[in-house]
């Protein structure tokens, strides 16, 4: 596998572009538009929050499918709780678009992120959807664009390329995301979308991104919340000429799934590194729990403690806040033999204090990213989650997030 430089229209056959439309303030982009030359296999994993964003609910439907032309997203307005006229809103965005395009309303797949409760500016998206079908590109230019469109709070764009051989044909997976608060392991306020021109049937793509997404975009959390627009989308155009994958076990979907998760694990990372006002991606590892369960509920717990994440943005090894989150989580272990490391330095041996190095748990906590390891020596079973700290930024940031 190798990753190379691009945007999400990097593999064959596909255009993208982003545009403002004034959803957003500042004239910043907020239309973004993802196109296939020919209509792509395309499938998707949504939020398991029961309310759902209107966009999102029309996706779900529309993806069944099988197929999809495009995919529209806009920022700036959720298109959520706001009635039935948010789905209507979300099937004309898709109307104008597919007229633009020439291609079957059923294929044009919507996604919106912002704020909830709030129509969406149909004029606004007239122009935006006109303007953009006009400004369409395969460039790693305009890919770029629509990486930047469906921004909100990032601070960062989150975009990964990586290419295999497969037959002698050179593949490309290619992927952008847009999250950084409202994150946790079910999706979060993160939208996601995968191009490939790899030659997969729908069943295989599908069960693909599905173990992909539960192994990274499902292992991050900001901040403990799961919104309503969330969802991954990946769209295979079969441009590359390869031989269709049919069959999950083959040796072919190993190398797809490979492609997949680094892509999914690159954006997954970026995404909380990215985190509404964090200074430092952390990274928690449970290993030696007795089930996975266990070392899912352990993660989760110490990845979305406050109390964990405001020492690490203060730069205090409180190793108790991780032994008493790994106690609340639901997880069944014997506290005596549990170990926690921060990095390759150990602060709490059988569950017991030690007398470590201070200092140099302060130099290791003043990295950029910071390693918890929690050892349980009751089986096998290991997890992990992608996190972040706690800083001042993220109250002044969410106090204040619809002005």
């Amino acid at each position: 596998m190798i990753p190379v430089a691009g945007s999400i229209t990097a593999p064959k056959g596909f255009a993208a572009t982003g545009v403002a439309c004034g959803l957003k303030k500042d004239n910043r982009l907020d239309l973004a538009l993802v196109v296939s030359e020919v209509p792509a296999v395309a499938t998707g994993v949504f939020t398991r929050n029961v309310v759902k964003g209107h966009s999102l609910q029309r996706t779900m439907d529309m993806v069944k499918s099988g197929l999809a032309s495009a995919v529209i997203i806009n920022s700036g307005n959720a298109n959520a709780c706001v009635g039935e006229a948010g789905y209507r809103d979300a099937e004309t965005m898709a109307d104008l678009t597919a007229a633009e395009l020439g291609c079957p309303v059923e294929q044009v797949l919507t996604g919106s992120t912002g704020v909830i409760g709030k129509r969406l500016d149909l004029s606004a998206i007239h122009r935006g959807v006109q303007e953009a079908c006009a400004n369409l590109a395969s460039s790693e230019e305009a890919g770029h664009l629509a990486e930047q469109a469906i921004m909100t709070t990032d601070l960062v764009p989150k975009e990964c390329v990586v290419t295999f051989e497969l037959e002698g044909k050179t593949i490309t997976v290619a992927g952008m995301a847009k999250g950084s608060g409202m994150i946790h392991p079910n999706m979060a306020t993160m939208i996601g979308v995968l191009t490939t021109d790899c030659a997969v049937e729908h069943d295989v793509l599908s069960a693909l991104l599905k173990s992909s997404v539960n192994q990274t975009f499902n292992r991050v959390s900001v901040d403990g919340d799961t919104s309503v627009c969330d969802m991954v989308i990946a769209l295979a155009n079969g441009k590359a000429g390869n031989t269709a994958i049919r069959s999950v076990d083959s040796a072919a979907a190993q190398q797809l799934q490979k492609a997949i998760t680094i892509i999914s694990t690159q954006l997954a990372r970026l995404i909380a590194q990215d985190g509404e006002g964090a200074t430092k991606l952390v990274e928690i590892q449970c290993q030696g729990a007795r089930t996975a369960d266990d070392a899912y509920k352990i993660v989760q717990a110490v990845g979305k403690s406050p109390l964990v994440k405001t020492a690490i943005f203060g730069e205090d090894a409180n190793w108790g806040r991780i032994l008493t989150a790994a106690g609340y989580s639901g997880a069944e272990f014997d506290p005596e033999k549990c170990d926690i490391y921060l990095g390759d330095l150990k602060v709490c041996e059988n569950g017991t204090a030690l007398l470590f190095d201070e200092a140099a748990a302060k130099v290791i906590l003043q990295q950029k990213e910071v390693l918890i390891r929690i050892l349980l020596r009751e089986g096998t079973a290991f997890d992990r989650l992608w996190t972040c700290d706690f800083s001042y930024d993220y109250v002044r940031i969410n106090g204040s997030y619809r002005t």
